[in-house]
């Protein structure tokens, strides 16, 4: 058997050393078949969202690429919800490791799949899509549900050096007279608005205390695919009306949309976008690589308590959040009963997870625009015993801008970065749940090699001005 530690959290140790002791005794006693140690690994965890998508202790078993089973078996351990009890929850756990199938004590919502085509993406788009219908019911703004409380997006001092970057960008193309009769700049996620009013109001300022009228030349677009939010950003910045226009556009493909902005844009920024777009994840172990896979369900007791609570019938319930993903709160006939049932399914959602052995790196599913060799490239500087995300969604849109970008214009993203391959042995890096949506870290690793293919460099620095914000400031150079 052996033992991953993948947590430097502040006490944790102790735990760690409970739950150590609560397996050796059930080993001790013969209550764990001794067959079955040689191939098991135990993973070590600290999951930092409250809510989130994991038991205290997950199985996961392995297949090949035709689903026969493999000795490969892994037991994920959250420390954090070590108030549970290893020694009532571990005989369970371990009692399962060599039976093969469904676990009758869950009702599964889906069949296994790739984690970028799960059913928690169709929970997160629904929940974009009927925000003002979670907030009202939740009695809160969504950003509200940060670890802040608040978005870093706002900050005023951050905001005031991003204006000043810009203007002292554009002062030094005008200069230069390189400067278009248009400057078009672009906010894509645009949240609240709050961001891009106050830059707006920030860039207003100081072009009238430095008198270089480049505030009317200016063409802001904020982007989003949640039309309530592009309503209420709209809203936000009415006091820059002449100059914003909104597009509803696919974070994914910003460049379908504004393609006839092709090299034109200037400046584009996204806060916190990158984070909750889809994403797989690899896992390497003894130098061969897995691919995870995952189906959502409901804890048998959880089903029964919606279904008594929502009347369901137990039976439907499965068919019941099919409709819920597909048409929203109104799958009831009472619009508040139905954002109820929403809201008790996600808080009780999880996933199981299995691992699928690769024959072949180039069987990774890797973003559009990247072949084995930048995988290759990525191995190369991470730890041999690793799991790690493939940002897809993230590389899809980073790759979709750059083409919109003006040979002087840059990306500013600021968002939750790996900025190493050697960081993921540091800690989870999700996905967590976040209020009604899904937070994953971004393979900040990845995106240098999607720029790289593009003639970018990306440079991160920490986002200075929050303590203890876990935030990251993304940047793109051009290559001379």
């Amino acid at each position: 058997m052996i033992l991953h530690v993948n947590t430097v959290q502040k006490g944790s140790a102790a735990r760690a050393r409970d739950f150590v002791e609560a397996l050796m005794e059930l080993v001790e006693g013969g209550q764990v078949d001794a067959a079955l140690l040689p191939s098991l690994r135990v993973q070590l965890d600290w999951i930092q969202y409250r809510t989130n998508f994991r038991e205290p202790i997950v199985l996961r078993r392995a297949i090949d690429m035709d689903g026969s089973p493999l000795g490969l078996a892994e037991i994920a351990v959250d420390l954090r919800q070590s108030d549970r009890g290893w020694r009532a929850l571990l005989p369970a756990s371990l009692g399962t490791l060599g039976i093969a199938g469904d676990d009758p004590e869950r009702r599964y919502l889906e069949g296994f799949t790739p984690l970028r085509a799960g059913l928690l993406w169709s929970f997160n788009r629904l929940f974009w899509q009927r925000l003002d219908d979670w907030e009202a019911a939740t009695g809160r703004h969504f950003e509200q549900a940060l670890p802040a409380g608040q978005s870093d997006a706002n900050h005023a001092e951050a905001i005031a050096d991003s204006v000043a970057e810009f203007w002292t960008m554009l002062a030094d193309m005008d200069k230069r007279g390189h400067l278009p009769a248009e400057i078009f700049a672009l906010e894509i996620g645009v949240g609240s608005g709050v961001r891009a009013a106050r830059w707006l109001d920030r860039f207003r300022a100081l072009d009238d205390e430095r008198s270089t009228r480049f505030y009317p030349r200016l063409r802001f677009l904020l982007g989003d695919y949640s039309i309530p939010t592009l309503d209420r950003a709209m809203a936000a910045v009415a006091g820059h009306r002449d100059i914003v226009s909104v597009m509803a556009m696919d974070a994914l493909n910003p460049f379908k949309t504004l393609s006839f902005l092709r090299y034109k844009l200037l400046y584009v920024h996204l806060t916190n976008v990158y984070d909750n777009l889809p994403a797989d994840e690899l896992v390497r172990r003894d130098g061969r690589l897995w691919l995870v896979e995952a189906r959502a369900y409901l804890p048998r007791a959880e089903t029964a308590r919606i279904a008594a609570a929502h009347d369901v019938p137990a039976d439907d319930v499965v068919r019941t959040v099919e409709k819920l993903v597909e048409i929203g709160p109104d799958v009831l006939r009472d619009r508040a009963r139905g954002i109820a049932l929403w809201r008790d399914v996600w808080a009780a959602l999880r996933l199981e997870e299995r691992l699928v052995r690769l024959d072949d790196v180039a069987q990774a599913p890797l973003p559009p625009g990247l072949d084995r060799h930048h995988l290759d490239d990525l191995l190369e500087t991470a730890p041999q015993d690793v799991r790690f995300h493939l940002s897809r969604g993230a590389a899809e849109s980073f790759g979709n801008t750059l083409p919109l970008l003006h040979p002087r214009g840059y990306l500013q993203v600021q968002d939750i970065f790996v900025t190493s391959m050697d960081e993921y042995r540091q800690g989870f890096r999700g996905p967590g749940k976040l209020d009604g949506s899904v937070v994953n870290w971004v393979n900040g690793a990845l995106l240098r090699a999607v720029a790289a293919r593009a003639g970018y460099d990306v440079h991160f620095t920490p986002f200075r001005y929050r303590t203890g914000s876990r935030t990251s400031i993304l940047y793109t150079t051009q290559r001379d």
